[in-house]
C-alpha cells in the first residue's frame, strides 16, 4: 500500500511540473507556433491522467478491501468469542447435569442396596411347583370365575334396567349397557375376593351433547402433569352453530319450525348444575357424576332388592358403584360399576375414577381408559400363542406374590395394572414360541426382571398410548397411537419416599417368592385340602 501511495505522489508531481499552463505565454523559449511540441505535451498529459485515474482506482480498491478485512476480523472476533462462551457454558452445564445424575444414580443405587437388591434370574423356582400352582389357578378360573361372571352380568343388567326406570329421561343422563373389563373378564384373576369391574357409558339428555378435548390434541390446554386426561364439555343446542333453536329460544306464535311440528314439545336446555357440570363452567364434573350415579344406584337397588336373597352395600362413599354382595353362606363378590363417557365412536372411555388407582385427578380432568383395547390385545395373543401358553399363568403368579406381599408389608405404588402392562410389553417384544408352558419359569423371571428394571429407571410406558408395536388389528385410535408415551411411574419420580417404599416392597416380594409359592403349593397334592388353598387365594 505504501508503494502505491509513493507512485501516486511521483505521478502527481510530474504532472504539475510538466503542465503547459505553468509556462507563461510570454516565454520566448517556447515558440508559439510549435504545434508539434504542444501535441506531444497534450498526449503526455493524457497518459499521466490515465495513469493517475488507474492508481486512484487501485488505491480505492485496496482501501475497501482493507475495510472489509477489518470488519471481517471484527466480526470474526465477536463470533469466536460468542462460540467460546457457549462452549464454556455448555461444559459447565454438562458438569452440573452429570453431577446431579451421579447423585441421583448413587441415591437410586443406595435405595436398591439398602433393600437388598435381588436378581430375579437367580431366583430358584421349581417347575413342578409352578405347574401345580397354575393348574389350581386355572381350575379355579375356569369353573368358579365363569359362574361368578355369569351371575354378575345378569345382576348388572337387572340393576341398570331398574336404574333407567328411576331416572327422568328429559333431565337425567342416559345410561347405556355395561362393558366388562379387568382381570375377571381377562381370565387371570387369582386372588380373593372375586372382583368384577364394569364400566357403564352415559350420555346427556337430548338435545345436549358432549365435546372432548384430549391432552394430545393440537390445541389442548391440558397441563403437562395431566397427561392421559381430557376435558368433557357439555354443549347446548345452537351453541356451536348446529342443532335446532326452537327448544332454546322463543320463536313466537307466527314462527314455525321446519324440523318439528306444532304438536312436538321442544326440549328446553338445562342449566349447568342439572347437567352435572363444575361450578360456573360447562365442563362435566366427576364429583357431580359420581354423586348422581350413587343416588341412582341406591334407588335402583331399592326397587329390585326384594327379588334377591343377598345383601348389597356400598364399600366406599367416595367411589360410585363400588358394591359388596354378601350371600347368606358368607361368600362375597365385589362389583365396581364405574360411570364413563365414551370417546366418540371408539372403545376408549373417560373414567370418573379407577377402583384401585393410586393417582387421583382433580376436576374437570377425566383420565382416559383403553382397557377394552388391552383386553382385545390379550385375546389377540391368546389366539396366536402356542396351545396351553403360559402368559396368563405368569401374570397370575406375579399378582399372587404381589397380593401376599401387600398383606405382609402394606400397600405400595405398585399395582396389578403395572404388572399387566409389563406382561403386555413382553408379549409385544418376544416371539410367540417362547411362551410355551415349558418356558414358564423363564418367563416369570423375565416378567419380574422387566418390572425391576422399570423401577430402577422409574419409567414404565403405557402399553397402548404412543406404542407403534401394537398390532393394527387391535384398531387403536390414531390419535392415541401417535401420542407421546405416558410414564405410569411418573409419581415415583416426583415422590422419593414413595419410590423407596415401592422398591423395598418389590425386593421383599422377590425374596419371599419361593417361600410363598412353596407354602401354598403343598395343598395341591392333597385333594382334601383344596378348600384351604381356595380360602388363602
Amino acid at each position: 500500500m505504501q508503494g502505491a501511495i509513493a507512485r501516486l505522489c511521483v505521478v502527481v508531481a510530474a504532472a504539475i511540473l510538466n503542465h503547459p499552463l505553468l509556462f507563461p505565454h510570454e516565454n520566448t523559449t517556447l515558440p508559439d507556433q510549435d504545434e508539434e511540441l504542444i501535441a506531444r505535451m497534450q498526449e503526455h498529459e493524457a497518459r499521466l491522467e490515465m495513469e493517475k485515474a488507474k492508481l486512484e482506482k487501485e488505491l480505492s480498491q485496496m482501501d475497501s478491501k482493507q475495510e472489509e478485512t477489518t470488519l471481517q476480523e471484527g466480526y470474526s472476533w465477536y463470533f469466536w468469542s460468542t462460540v467460546s462462551f457457549i462452549i464454556f457454558f455448555t461444559i459447565e452445564m454438562c458438569r452440573v447435569d452429570l453431577a446431579d445424575g451421579e447423585v441421583r444414580q448413587v441415591e437410586e443405587e443406595e435405595v436398591f442396596s439398602e433393600s437388598g437388591s435381588i436378581n430375579p434370574r437367580m431366583m430358584v423356582l421349581d417347575k413342578d411347583i409352578l405347574s401345580n400352582f397354575c393348574d389350581k389357578c386355572t381350575y379355579t378360573s375356569a369353573h368358579e370365575n365363569w359362574r361368578v361372571r355369569e351371575f354378575v352380568e345378569g345382576f348388572a343388567d337387572d340393576l341398570l334396567e331398574s336404574l333407567r326406570s328411576v331416572c327422568n329421561r328429559d333431565t337425567d343422563m342416559e345410561v347405556g349397557d355395561f362393558v366388562g373389563i379387568g382381570s375377571m373378564f381377562e381370565s387371570w384373576k387369582v386372588c380373593k375376593p372375586l372382583t368384577c369391574d364394569l364400566i357403564v357409558p352415559f350420555s346427556p339428555p337430548d338435545p345436549h351433547s358432549f365435546q372432548y378435548r384430549l391432552w394430545c390434541s393440537s390445541s389442548s390446554d391440558i397441563p403437562p402433569d395431566m397427561q392421559g386426561c381430557g376435558k368433557i364439555k357439555v354443549t347446548t343446542p345452537g351453541e356451536n352453530g348446529g342443532g335446532c333453536l326452537c327448544g332454546s329460544a322463543n320463536l313466537g306464535e307466527d314462527m314455525l319450525c321446519l324440523l318439528h311440528g306444532r304438536n312436538d314439545t321442544p326440549k328446553v336446555s338445562l342449566s349447568p348444575d342439572e347437567l352435572l357440570c363444575s361450578r360456573d363452567t360447562n365442563c362435566l364434573a366427576k364429583d357431580q357424576v359420581m354423586k348422581w350415579f350413587q343416588i341412582s344406584v341406591t334407588k335402583a337397588w331399592g326397587r329390585i332388592s326384594h327379588k334377591y336373597d343377598f345383601d348389597v352395600t356400598f364399600r366406599s362413599l367416595d367411589a360410585a358403584g363400588a358394591l359388596k354382595i354378601r350371600f347368606p353362606s358368607g361368600k362375597i363378590i365385589v362389583m365396581n360399576i364405574v360411570p364413563v363417557v365414551q370417546l366418540e365412536d371408539t372403545d376408549a372411555y373417560f373414567v370418573s375414577h379407577f377402583p384401585s388407582d393410586v393417582d387421583s385427578f382433580p376436576d374437570p380432568y377425566w383420565p382416559l381408559s383403553v382397557a377394552v383395547y388391552e383386553r382385545n390385545l390379550l385375546k389377540h395373543f391368546t389366539k396366536r400363542l402356542p396351545k396351553h401358553s403360559c402368559h396368563l399363568h405368569c401374570l397370575q403368579i406375579v399378582t399372587f406374590l404381589h397380593k401376599k406381599q401387600s398383606g405382609l408389608t402394606g400397600k405400595s405404588a405398585l399395582t396389578n395394572y403395572h404388572l399387566k402392562t409389563a406382561l403386555l410389553h413382553l408379549l409385544l417384544s418376544k416371539k410367540t414360541i417362547m411362551w410355551s408352558v415349558e418356558s414358564m419359569q423363564h418367563r416369570v423371571q423375565d416378567l419380574l426382571s422387566f418390572v425391576q428394571r422399570s423401577l430402577q429407571e422409574k419409567r414404565l410406558n403405557h402399553v397402548m398410548i404412543g406404542n407403534s408395536k401394537v398390532p393394527e388389528e387391535i384398531q387403536v385410535p390414531e390419535m392415541i397411537r401417535r401420542a407421546e408415551p405416558i410414564n405410569l411411574f411418573r409419581t415415583l419420580v416426583l415422590q422419593r419416599e414413595l419410590y423407596a417404599a415401592t422398591v423395598r416392597h418389590f425386593q421383599e416380594m422377590l425374596r419371599n417368592a419361593p417361600v410363598l409359592i412353596q407354602e401354598y403349593t403343598p395343598y395341591l397334592s392333597n385333594g382334601g385340602l383344596h378348600h384351604s388353598l381356595d380360602e388363602s387365594l
